[in-house]
């Protein structure tokens, strides 16, 4: 009998199989601290001061310094993502203005589509304009990508940070690697 345990080894969900095809590679994000952010208008100024980058307050931007980025996703909403996985809901408790910032790095997972096509292969699944007049560098949103709701940022001419939760990551992963193949044929 084979012992199991000494053959089989736990790998990712998401790392098994797929590398990328042709022009177009879908990959897993790597690890980063994730944090929602809410808060009224009067307390952007404080928070942005706190975080070391201003948030954005016009639709489909974002904000970046050094390994954080600030997404605007609604008028009071914020996703804020930092690389190099430092304090930012430490840094984020210190001010004393009302706003919510919870932790959600357990609860989402980022997926990059990235090479010639990507905007393709993103939109087999997202209905949103991804010519880069109307989703420049730099521009996210919230949006849907097959049947499920996602954050979508343009990181490069040629590249899309996908982000969605872990739940529905699986589904999302093999949505992209399916459409990837789609847009090498």
């Amino acid at each position: 009998m084979v012992d199991l345990a000494q053959t089989a080894a736990r790998a990712h969900p998401l790392q098994t199989g797929y590398a990328g095809v042709s022009s177009v590679s879908v990959v897993l994000a790597d690890n980063a601290t994730r944090v929602s952010l809410r808060a009224r208008p009067d307390a952007v100024a404080a928070l942005s001061k706190a975080i070391g980058l201003p948030l954005p307050v016009k639709s489909k931007t974002t904000s970046t310094q050094g390994s954080r980025t600030a997404m605007w996703i609604g008028p009071d909403e914020w996703l804020i993502i930092d690389a190099d996985g430092s304090a930012l809901v430490a840094d984020l408790a210190k001010v004393k203005v009302l706003h919510s910032a919870v932790d959600v790095s357990h609860r989402n997972v980022g997926i990059i589509v990235s090479g010639k096509g990507a905007d393709a292969v993103v939109n087999g699944g997202c209905p949103q304009d991804l010519s880069l007049k109307a989703f420049p560098v730099g521009a996210a949103s919230r949006t849907v990508l097959g049947k499920i709701e996602i954050v979508l940022l343009r990181t490069e001419e040629n590249t899309f940070h996908v982000e969605c939760w872990r739940s529905f990551s699986g589904y999302a992963y093999s949505f992209l690697q399916e459409s990837a193949r789609d847009v090498a044929v």
